[in-house]
């Protein structure tokens, strides 16, 4: 996701009004229901809900609803846009107790990572898919999307990607043996799929140099 457009988009007063109205449904929504609710006529609504969709803010799914005729959209925000600090009060309350659960049972680190090597598995053939076949260029992009910011430096040996904001800090802080090691897992599964860029180092919260990652082009 660019998030220059993002940010452009959401520059304007109706779009991220629309966009909030979106982020706090349960359900999706019609263009005639967020016309209603922000007391706008549906014809203005519309061309903000495509630009929307358009830099990947919006996911669209037609809805028949049994009518003969032309199938209605109902719009919803994409698993990748922004939550903007609109997400539900429970949902980090939920993340901080599945991390003592998780932590009272003390797993290894490398179980741990396993959990992150699965996701990152995914995520590495989602990008391949969309033609970021290089290991350390998928990286980066998904650490952008993730909120890492992360800051390239290396030569055409070894390339390392330091992050310099963690999106998770105050569970990192707190269960360090289980973010952290999740996130190593989730690269080493992305360099386990592209295949040409292997993780040599992983620094973690509790090393020196913290937040960054050292990978080898095989």
């Amino acid at each position: 996701m660019d998030r220059l457009q993002v940010f452009k988009a959401l520059g304007d007063n109706t779009r991220y009004a629309i966009y909030l109205e979106l982020a706090r449904a349960e359900l999706p929504l019609s263009t005639s229901e967020i016309a209603e609710t922000l007391d706008l006529h549906p014809n203005t609504v519309r061309p903000h809900l495509e630009r929307m969709r358009e830099v990947g803010l919006l996911h669209v799914e037609a809805d028949n609803q049994g009518t003969v005729g032309r199938p209605q959209h109902r719009y919803s925000l994409a698993a990748e846009a922004p939550s903007l600090g609109l997400e539900p009060a429970s949902s980090p309350l939920l993340a901080g107790l599945l991390a003592n659960v998780a932590a009272a049972c003390e797993p290894a680190a490398d179980d741990v990572a396993g959990a992150g090597r699965d996701h990152g598995r995914h995520v590495a053939m989602i990008r391949a898919e969309q033609g970021q076949r290089g290991c350390v260029q998928a990286v980066n992009a998904e650490m952008v999307d993730l909120g890492f910011d992360p800051v390239q430096s290396g030569d055409a040996r070894t390339t390392t990607i330091a992050f310099t904001q963690c999106p998770f800090r105050s569970l990192a802080q707190a269960f360090p043996e289980l973010v952290c090691h999740l996130h190593r897992g989730m690269i080493e599964g992305m360099a386990e799929v592209l295949g040409d860029a292997r993780v040599t180092r992983f620094a973690t919260l509790a090393d020196r140099d913290p937040c960054q990652a050292d990978l080898a082009v095989r």
